[in-house]
């Protein structure tokens, strides 16, 4: 307690100072109210020394003092403080009430626009990509991020986003204006660091930007995702349901990561996972390993196998085994992400056809500039994919290049215009050229 009231005669001695240092008349206002409560806390800080000292004298209930020091509230933040001092208690408060469940929402969303001069079909090119054949505005995904807490080990992970159609009213009954869906759905266990383990829905960890960047467009830098890891592409299943093991060792400054999965894999549908069972008896299993190196904070360098059989509609049944591999600069001077993936499909039966071999890669670069508050980010990225005439399964799945070249500007911490210019060239097909703005944001 004398150490308490010491550090308060100190606050007492430098008021002064600050008083006479202090011209605006809303700072001495505060100044005032801030000494009052510390006359105020050092009156409290006598009384309890006077309680604690009636405990100690001699047939003194040694509990006198508890209901004092539980019932006393929190010191209340003085009107006008900074918002920082709040923030400080914010932490004390919440541990001292924490209940379970404990729910916390998150939001994301944009509003797109573009043109292109594609003329009828995209020739594999899904909504997601904004590549249309007409241009004018678009109203991209609403997504919630809802999170909950069970108890201080056991947390649940959910995603919803609802997606405009383009057949709203048509048909009998009239179509729904939006496709809802459950992106990711996880209840995971973390008994430690090295060691979590969970269930659900995930977007399958088999390389950087699935897990990294998820629905709500204001996550990445750029306005698309690169085509190979797009939401409703086929070239790697996007979505995974099963079970994982995950965690992180230190490993002597390489921290070390890794993530073990089993799951349903990919359905009949290849660009969906098989929310509602295995579609074949024959699970998928992943592995995903990757490092962050302290030395070289913002480096991160791993790699992935991804194993299933899978049950197309429209190819035979084949084994599926896809290799991939990235690194990542996570800094934004520059940002650079590079990733690799290769696809092998082999028909189960061989008169069926050859073992085929799809490859996929971009590289993606940008730069935080350093003035105007950082706001403005340019960005450029290469991608490649490349499925051969003998693959039938991925007979969809549009081989091409493309170019994209764009510029993010930061409206607020929660908010960005995104400009965007691409050029696709397609095997067989005419080329593309778009521009694309967006605006994203989170909520």
């Amino acid at each position: 307690m004398r150490r308490k009231i010491a550090i308060v005669g100190i606050l007492l001695g430098l008021a002064p100072w600050a008083r006479s240092q202090t011209t605006d008349a809303a700072t001495q206002e505060l100044i005032q109210k801030l000494l009052a409560r510390i006359d105020g806390l050092e009156k409290r800080v006598a009384e309890l020394e006077k309680e604690k000292s009636a405990a100690v004298a001699p047939g003194a209930a040694p509990a006198a003092v508890a209901p004092a020091a539980v019932t006393a509230p929190p010191p209340a933040a003085p009107q006008n403080a900074d918002v920082a001092h709040t923030h400080d208690q914010a932490p004390i408060v919440e541990a001292a009430t924490t209940t379970y469940p404990s729910l916390k929402i998150s939001g994301f969303s944009d509003f797109n626009f573009s043109a292109t001069d594609l003329h009828g079909a995209s020739g594999g090119f899904g909504a997601q990509t904004l590549l249309q054949s007409h241009s004018g505005f678009q109203e991209g995904q609403f997504v919630l991020h809802l999170s909950s807490a069970l108890s201080p080990k056991v947390a649940v992970f959910s995603e919803l986003s609802l997606t405009a159609r383009s057949d709203a009213g048509t048909g009998t009954p009239p179509a729904t204006g939006f496709n809802a869906e459950v992106e990711r759905l996880i209840i995971r266990y973390d008994l430690n660091d090295y060691f979590k383990v969970s269930f659900g829905r995930y977007h399958t960890p088999i390389n950087y930007w699935n897990t990294e960047y998820h629905h709500g467009q204001w996550l990445q830098t750029s306005i698309s995702r690169p085509e190979m890891t797009q939401f409703g592409g086929s070239f790697i299943p996007v979505h995974f349901v099963g079970a994982l093991v995950e965690g992180a060792v230190p490993a002597g400054g390489l921290n070390f990561n890794y993530n073990f999965g089993v799951g349903n894999g990919r359905s009949n549908v290849i660009s969906r996972g098989g929310d509602f069972g295995d579609i074949n008896n024959n699970r998928a299993w992943l592995v995903n390993l990757f490092v962050k190196p302290d030395r070289l904070y913002g480096l991160q360098v791993g790699g992935s196998v991804y194993r299933d059989e899978i049950s197309p509609l429209t190819g035979p049944v084949a084994r599926e085994w896809i290799e991939s591999g990235h690194i990542v600069w996570t800094k934004e001077t520059p940002e650079i992400i590079a990733e690799f993936a290769n696809v092998t499909h082999q028909p189960v039966n061989p008169l069926q056809g050859p073992a085929s071999n799809s490859q996929a890669f971009y590289v993606q670069a940008g730069y935080r500039l350093p003035w105007a508050q950082k706001v403005w980010k340019p960005y450029y990225r290469f991608e490649y994919i490349h499925v051969p005439g003998s693959d039938v399964i991925f007979r969809a799945v549009p081989s091409f290049s493309g170019n994209t070249a764009g510029l993010r500007y930061d409206i607020t911490t929660f908010a960005a215009f995104k400009f965007e210019y691409r050029h696709y060239v397609r095997r067989s097909l005419p080329d593309i050229n778009g521009l694309f703005i967006q605006t994203s944001f989170t909520f």
